[in-house]
């Protein structure tokens, strides 16, 4: 995907998510977009540095900088949502467009899923609101299901002997 379609991910998944987290559809729910709204964006937008330096898909397109970005919540307790950004950024480059990423650089193999279109496809952005919609799904799943994803991350560090 290109930055426009990362941007309107990031954008539309905040929506998504301030629902999801604030369902109640007043002040609550919009005071919870904004807060994460920011910090969605940078995060989608963060990999694609990698294109100013190293190597595009690969140096900042990996698991050990999406678990270096979720870890600084617990240990920092600061830059919260960001993980989900790049996370994103992540799932659209791997199944919204052809090329793929290196999960496991410096391992240079790049993996995709077959079904991706060209980044300046007419169906990128219809591409690009259908993974969304999937990815809003998904997060809500894990929050009702699995863990909160609105969780006071602070004392939860503390809990297991986490941050500085």
């Amino acid at each position: 995907m290109n930055k426009k379609g990362h941007v309107l991910n990031a954008v539309l998944l905040s929506i998504g998510l301030g629902y999801v987290l604030e369902p109640s559809g007043d002040v609550e729910t919009f005071v919870k977009i904004a807060q994460i709204s920011v910090p969605v964006v940078l995060g989608a937008l963060f990999p694609d540095v990698d294109t100013a330096f190293g190597r595009h898909r690969k140096t900042l397109h990996n698991l050990a900088v999406l678990g270096i970005v979720a870890a600084y919540p617990l240990v920092f307790d600061n830059l919260h949502f960001v993980w989900i950004g790049v996370l994103t950024h992540y799932v659209l480059d791997m199944v919204g467009s052809k090329r793929g990423i290196a999960l496991f650089y410096p391992w240079d193999e790049e993996f995709a899923l077959p079904v991706g279109v060209a980044t300046h496809s007419k169906y990128a952005d219809l591409v690009t609101v259908l993974i969304t919609g999937f990815e809003v799904a998904a997060f809500a799943a894990v929050h009702f299901y699995v863990v909160s994803l609105d969780i006071d991350v602070a004392a939860l560090a503390a809990a297991f002997g986490v941050g500085l």
